[in-house]
């Protein structure tokens, strides 16, 4: 009886296993897209095929840039990864005869938003796949009992400014005004007054 309880659970944490890469796959796709910037903070992979003297781990550091070997120091915050490798490639090729080049994000930590005010659990959060502004909430915990849930802002800095979003909590969870359920971008701030 043991040795089929024993079997049973084992086919049931082989099935569970082989469900999760499917599942977590489909999440963390779209933050790492053809259109993610790298920011301050992420880690890169970057390779040159047949030179292992070329194939680094390298953070993006505050300023946003990364040093590499034979090319110093370049800017990577605000390009793509497809940008970033291009340009890596063409001051590698004074080096290197035809470089084949790879360059791919191993952790992402730049991309985070803030919940502050009247929430449970305020603070920094890192995103590994887009959310919105419900979804943000309930990262923190949900708001408190004193929060002014119709009058919750999101601000964003864009271009040099700072752009603020309206959202009413009890309006989007009642299904109403859902244009106010803003995708989030890097850096965003929810404050709940």
């Amino acid at each position: 009886m043991a040795t089929f309880r024993g079997k049973l659970l084992l086919g049931v944490l082989i099935c569970l296993a082989a469900a999760v890469p499917a599942a977590a796959a489909d999440t963390a796709m779209p933050a790492i897209g053809q259109s993610y910037l790298i920011g301050p903070g992420d880690v890169l992979e970057i390779s040159v095929w047949k030179e292992e003297a070329l194939t680094k781990l390298v953070t993006v550091l505050p300023d946003g840039k990364i040093s590499f070997p034979l090319i110093g120091e370049t800017m990577a915050t605000g390009k793509t990864v497809a940008q970033l490798k291009d340009e890596i490639e063409t001051r590698l090729a004074r080096y290197v005869p035809d470089p084949v080049l790879s360059v791919s994000i191993y952790q992402m930590n730049s991309l985070n938003i803030y919940v502050v005010g009247k929430v449970n659990q305020p603070g920094r959060f890192a995103l590994n796949a887009n959310a919105d502004v419900l979804q943000a909430l309930a990262m923190a915990g949900g708001l408190n009992s004193f929060a002014k849930r119709g009058q919750i802002k999101v601000f964003r800095k864009q271009d040099g400014n700072t752009k603020i979003f309206d959202f009413d909590y009890d309006d989007v969870t009642d299904g109403k005004k859902l244009d106010q359920n803003i995708q989030l971008v890097r850096g965003d701030v929810i404050v709940v007054p």
